[in-house]
């Protein structure tokens, strides 16, 4: 008999017991052993659980499309963020009415948030002005570094001293929501009537704290495993993760910036594009680079063509940059990632809600104080109430506050439920400060964005 035969049947005797001999083999014994798998392996898909019933994920996903175009036409006219209505959503659907179970939305979460991630920063990219960038960059890499710090500070001392944790977790914490959320704030700008600059700036500093809090939050995961910290590996793993983003981001983005003039308006141009981004993100993940910073790297390439081909010197075909497939794509993404942040929601202990809320108004106050010493008179009275405003926590914050979870690091259940209040609460103080600030009227005259310089002899400032 054949070794492979012989292979199947001990693997065969190894299921149905060692009394099984060849002599036995009847067929309709195994059907009965297949159905009884079958059965078995049914009943284990049900008890892990599956979200919900396809019907009422597709009704799910009909309110979050119907909510996140209304939000988005209630935004324009409110100045009121579509991502707390689209939270509350998911909160009343999760953990008040148990709908959707927050138990099965934190093992896909991960999942989806890397596609979020890849997706909203790709975007960010690509409606980020070179010119701008390059204009306000100090300004932008200053709030960023100046605005986390602080943020990793009086959230640090907070949580050991009210919380009583350990530095090493308190620190860990402090870092997940260091920074402002770049899926919150590229949308934000894009509808609020501030210079350019401001917006590039806005844009820029969210998409820098992102990706530090992703770096800085990952090597304290280890850290907090085995103990200690080492300062030594956040400086290695920084290096190595802004080396390998901007290396993948600009080695891949200019040449395929270039091919992608040449397939002008193809079918299935921009399929190709995204395929592209998601080997990038794999790439950039396997060499130590959480990939945000490789797809912001690719995206501002490709949006800023007309730019860098007079730089490069090469011709552009007419071709239509506000991509209609990618729009709608980060739509649905941007919409249905906040959601899930609804559904990690947990009520379980009222000390985590008092201390999210009371945190993320100290949060706000130290971001007034670094944009007093940042932002100069240059910088219209609009301009500094918007970026004084501009606190909110989202999209990386909700990705890390799963991993303490599945790490079993100490006090894993307790950093969903600090961190999704912190988010909701940032984002209402962001709401409220963005209102107020559409109070203030533009400057008389601007340049460029800026505050013109007033002439010689004149009091005005």
């Amino acid at each position: 008999m054949s070794p492979i035969i012989l292979s199947i049947l001990n693997l065969i005797r190894g299921q149905f017991g060692e009394a099984f001999t060849l002599s036995d083999f009847d067929p309709s014994l195994i059907l009965d052993k297949i159905t009884e798998l079958q059965n078995s392996i049914g009943t284990l898909s049900i008890q892990d659980g599956p979200i919900a019933s396809a019907h009422v994920i597709l009704l799910a996903a009909g309110v979050v499309i119907f909510l996140g175009v209304a939000g988005e036409a209630f935004f324009k006219k409110t100045g009121i963020p579509d991502v707390a209505f689209l939270m509350v959503f998911g909160v009343i659907v999760g953990p008040v009415f148990g709908i959707i179970q927050p138990e099965a939305v934190i093992k896909v979460v991960p999942y989806f948030a890397a596609l979020a991630l890849i997706i909203i920063m790709f975007d960010g990219g690509l409606h980020l002005d070179i010119k701008h960038i390059v204009k306000t960059a100090h300004f932008s890499v200053t709030l960023a570094v100046l605005g986390f710090i602080l943020s990793v500070v009086i959230i640090t001392l907070a949580a050991h001293f009210a919380l009583g944790w350990m530095w090493l977790e308190s620190i860990l914490l402090a870092s997940i929501v260091g920074g402002s959320s770049s899926a919150i704030v590229f949308g934000l700008v894009r509808n609020i009537k501030i210079s350019e600059e401001t917006k590039s700036m806005l844009s820029f500093e969210s998409a820098l704290t992102d990706i530090l809090a992703m770096i800085v939050a990952f090597i304290l995961f280890e850290a907090v495993l085995v103990g200690h910290f080492d300062l030594q590996t956040l400086e290695e793993t920084l290096g190595r993760a802004i080396i390998v983003g901007l290396v993948l981001g600009f080695g891949v983005g200019i040449p395929w910036m270039f091919i992608s003039t040449k397939l002008g308006n193809a079918q299935h141009a921009y399929m190709l594009t995204l395929g592209i981004l998601f080997v990038l993100f794999f790439l950039a993940n396997s060499f130590g680079e959480s990939g945000a910073l490789t797809a912001l790297v690719f995206g501002l390439m490709l949006g800023n063509k007309q730019h860098l081909s007079r730089i490069l010197k090469f011709k552009l075909p007419k071709i239509e940059l506000d991509d209609p497939t990618h729009n709608q794509l980060t739509f649905l993404v941007r919409s249905f990632f906040f959601v899930f942040v609804g559904l990690m929601a947990s009520f379980g202990q009222i000390e985590y809600v008092v201390f999210g809320i009371l945190i993320t108004v100290a949060v706000y106050f130290g971001r007034i104080f670094v944009g007093k010493i940042t932002l100069t008179k240059r910088f219209s009275k609009l301009d500094r109430a918007v970026t004084n405003s501009m606190i909110p926590r989202g999209l990386a914050a909700a990705v890390l506050a799963t991993y303490p979870i599945t790490m079993g690091l100490p006090n894993a259940d307790a950093y969903p439920q600090i961190i999704f209040f912190i988010i909701l609460s940032s984002v209402i103080i962001t709401t409220i400060g963005l209102g107020k600030s559409k109070k203030i009227p533009p400057p008389e005259s601007v340049e460029g964005g800026f505050v013109k310089k007033p002439p010689e002899g004149s009091q005005r400032e």
